[in-house]
């Protein structure tokens, strides 16, 4: 499984952007697929994901941010808006992956697409 993120980019403060992840490859079923980001001398955290039946926000997403996927399970979006340079981070698409019925799923990253927030 291959993940392919776009949409990162430079923004003032207030403004928005649109991310994108799409899923490639030898796809049995994705369980769970959404983004996380890592600031600068920051642990990863989600950010927002589709898991199951849920759909998952950080506290610091959610009135601003929308996750929404594409017209299969193998695409998401994250619509940010009211962004704040603490917003500024790497952002990844994770995908979890299960092969076969009742396998463990496993995790896939994407590879990051830099979202810097100006003041």
């Amino acid at each position: 499984v291959q993940l392919q993120a776009c949409g990162g980019g430079l923004v003032q403060a207030g403004g928005s952007l649109r991310l994108s992840c799409a899923a490639s490859g030898s796809i049995f079923e994705i369980t769970a697929m959404g983004w996380y980001r890592q600031a600068p001398g920051k642990q990863r955290e989600l950010v927002a994901q589709f898991s199951g039946r849920n759909t998952d926000y950080a506290d610091s997403a959610k009135g601003r941010f929308t996750i929404s996927r594409g017209n299969t399970k193998n695409t998401v979006y994250l619509q940010m808006n009211s962004l704040s340079p603490e917003d500024t981070a790497v952002y990844y698409c994770k995908a979890d992956h299960r092969r076969t019925w009742g396998a463990a799923p496993t995790g896939y990253w994407g590879q990051g697409t830099l979202v810097t927030v100006s003041s």
